[in-house]
């Protein structure tokens, strides 16, 4: 059964301050919560994302059991979209669309994840019990760091 996490911020920059964090792998550790282990071990020194660009991580979810988890970017519209799409990792399925719009505040960040989890029934009743929850908590962490990276200065 695949399900969907959608979400919505508000950056107060610019599109091209917004696109470079975003567009940047080795910022993925910054957004994401210190429990989860989460590391980039691609060596790409700030290179930009691009189309077919493999990036592996190791990230440890659950009990500090470390995963590999690698994506392929399949999609990217510069200043306007990305999409990151799971090839090897914890998930059966995993595709996250993260769109950019700018607008009179900045720019409007829009991301939505499909998702997948492996093991049939087994994989329902952990997603009910605990990964929609930890899921959710990962992007209320984002949602808070990103708030404050992209925080609305006072102009006089």
């Amino acid at each position: 059964m695949k399900h969907r996490l959608y979400r919505e911020q508000q950056l107060h920059c610019n599109i091209e301050t917004a696109w470079a964090f975003f567009s940047s792998p080795m910022n993925l550790s910054k957004i994401t919560p210190k429990d989860m282990g989460f590391t980039v071990l691609s060596d790409f020194q700030n290179e930009p994302i691009f189309k077919g660009m493999i990036i592996d991580y190791t990230v440890s979810p659950i009990l500090r059991i470390p995963l590999q988890w690698q994506t392929k970017i399949t999609q990217v519209d510069t200043h306007k979209s990305f999409t990151d799409f799971q090839q090897k990792g914890p998930y059966k399925y995993w595709n996250h669309f993260h769109e950019f719009i700018p607008n009179a505040d900045g720019v409007l960040m829009k991301d939505t994840v499909e998702y997948e989890l492996p093991f049939g029934v087994l994989g329902t009743i952990a997603h009910r019990a605990f990964i929609k929850k930890k899921l959710e908590s990962i992007f209320d962490f984002r949602y808070q760091v990103l708030e404050q990276q992209f925080k609305k200065t006072i102009s006089i």
